[in-house]
Order: C-alpha cells, then structure tokens, then sequence
C-alpha cells in the first residue's frame, strides 16, 4: 500500500457560455454591415481571446502537480448580490478565487490600482481605462463571504467572519502572454494580487507553502466543491444580456434597411406614374382636375388640347 497518494485535480465544473455566446455573434455577422459588423467583429475577438485565456488557466491548473478541485465559472446570488466567479479552487490548505483576464494590448496600473489599457485593432489604437479586475474580484470574494454566511447560525457567521479571509486569496490571473504589464508605480499590495498564467502555480504553492493552517482532507475538499457547484445558478445574466443588446441593434438596423428599401421602392413607383402622365396628343403633362362628374386627368396644354382621361 502507497504512503502517499497521487496528487489529483478534479474539475468539478466546466464553462461552455463564453463558447456559446461566440457561437451566436458568428450567427449574426453575416446579417451586418459597416459600424455593427465591426461592433461584432470586435466583440467576437475579445470573446476568442477570453476563451483562450481561461482555457490557458485550466491547462496550468490541470498540471499543477497538486491536489485540488476546480470548478470553472460559477456564478452565485445571494439577496441581491450576485458574483461570477471564473475559477475557484479548493486547495489542501487555501482556497483560491480567480479572475481570468486574457487583456489584450498593453496595460498599466498607476499608483491609485486604475487599470489603462491600450489596445489596437485594425491598425488603430485605442486607449481606455478597464474596471479594475482586483476591484472585481474584491467583490466576488464579499458576495461569497455573504453566502457562507446566509443561513448561518451565531456560531456559523462567528466562524466564518474568523476563517474567511484566511483561507480565501483573490488572484487576477493574466493570460495573455503577449500583454506587456507595466505596474512600475502600483502598490505593494496591487502587485501581489496580479499574477501571469505561466507562474500562478508557482505562485498558489508557494502561499499554501507559507500557510500555517492544517491540511484539508480530500473528502472535506469534494464537500467544499459540492456545496460551491449546490451554489451555482445555470441561469446566467451577463451573455445573455450584451448579447440580447447586440442582437437588438441588428435588428433595428435590419429593419432599418427595410424601410429604406420600401421607400426607395415607393419613391421609384410614384417617378414611374408620373412619367405614365403624359399626353398622348401634344406630350404635355396630364395633371388632375376636377368636373361635374367626377375627377379626371386633363392636359396641361389646355385650351389649345383638350385632351381628357378617366382616373
């Protein structure tokens, strides 16, 4: 009998939203043009990269050579609070939320942790300020310690304002290999929070290393990640919406581009009636008059044609 069991990763949770959500903005592309076709094109690119980039985070957790549970994007209400979560990770020791951000272009982070981006697409560059992803995770991390403690007794919320913030470590976790970072001017503490995939497992070891607090047992880890997946709301918000917006806007435009037509076409029907209001005596314009019995076309060269036709 082995002393020591292989360490294993569970994932307890995968993601298929972004995927999906990919999907039906290639559906709508074909249905666009000008500014929104370059809305989508742009949208579905961020999509691509954020797939890729929690895809790059699930390969380095699944060879990370320890024993964990993963569950990939979970998303939690509570009251009126709500969180989505891109990884949590339950660890022997820690256990870990994080923020996947695969940001493209280059970024900053000044002294005050604001977070400025410069992205190019097309040839053009862009530069903006981002929600700052530690913010983010600040508030996932509040909505979770919310939900451990609804339904708790004064013991339970005892423990678990005791406990939280010692087992529970927020990471914004950067994918993009490309991304150049430039946090020259921020804060110890921002730093510290901020890691690149190639090194978040170097980074989790080593705080699980640092940790004073005892080993979790694998049956406790599987009871951890049962009750966070019990958690998880399938019927998700954030896709759903942008894409609904997104998709509204095609739509407008859509319809737009219908009564253009229809007004083109009507505009070309009234030039051709016009044109059919023609004389046939002098060549003169038939214009609309009226008489005793009625309404009726007459010649504009009246008196000298006397030309007259039934409307």
């Amino acid at each position: 009998m082995a002393l020591f069991s292989k360490p294993e990763v569970v994932i307890v949770k995968e993601s298929s939203d972004a995927k999906q959500y990919l999907e039906k903005l290639e559906e709508l592309l074909p249905k666009t043009t000008g500014e929104l076709r370059e809305k989508i094109e742009q949208e579905m690119y961020i999509a691509k990269a954020g797939i890729v980039g929690e895809d790059t985070i699930l390969f380095e957790l699944k060879n990370s050579g320890m024993d964990m549970y993963v569950l990939h994007d979970v998303y939690i209400e509570t009251d009126d609070l709500s969180a989505q979560i891109d990884y949590y990770i339950i660890t022997p020791w820690l256990n870990f939320v994080l923020e996947c951000k695969n940001l493209i272009g280059n970024i900053e982070i000044d002294s005050k942790g604001n977070f400025i981006r410069t992205i190019e697409f097309k040839g053009k560059k862009k530069k903006e300020g981002i929600y700052s992803p530690i913010t983010q995770n600040e508030r996932h991390m509040n909505v979770l310690k919310h939900r451990r403690l609804s339904g708790q007794g004064l013991v339970g919320r005892m423990t678990v304002n005791q406990f939280f913030d010692r087992y529970h470590k927020p990471l914004v976790v950067l994918a993009n290999p490309k991304t150049v970072v430039n946090d020259r001017y921020a804060k110890k503490e921002v730093k510290n929070k901020v890691v690149r995939a190639d090194q978040l497992i170097t980074v989790i070891k080593q705080m699980c290393k640092e940790c004073k607090e005892m080993r979790t047992s694998k049956k406790d880890m599987k009871e951890m990640a049962e009750e966070m997946l019990s958690w998880n709301v399938e019927d998700r918000k954030d896709y759903f919406a942008k894409y609904q917006q997104i998709y509204e806007e095609v739509e407008s435009a859509r319809c737009f581009e219908e009564d253009a037509v229809k007004l083109q076409l009507i505009s070309e029907d009234n030039a051709v009636v016009e044109n059919l209001r023609v004389c046939p005596n002098c060549g003169a314009k038939l214009v609309e008059r009226k008489g005793k019995y009625g309404e009726f076309l007459g010649c504009s060269g009246f008196p000298k044609c006397r030309y007259t036709q039934k409307i």
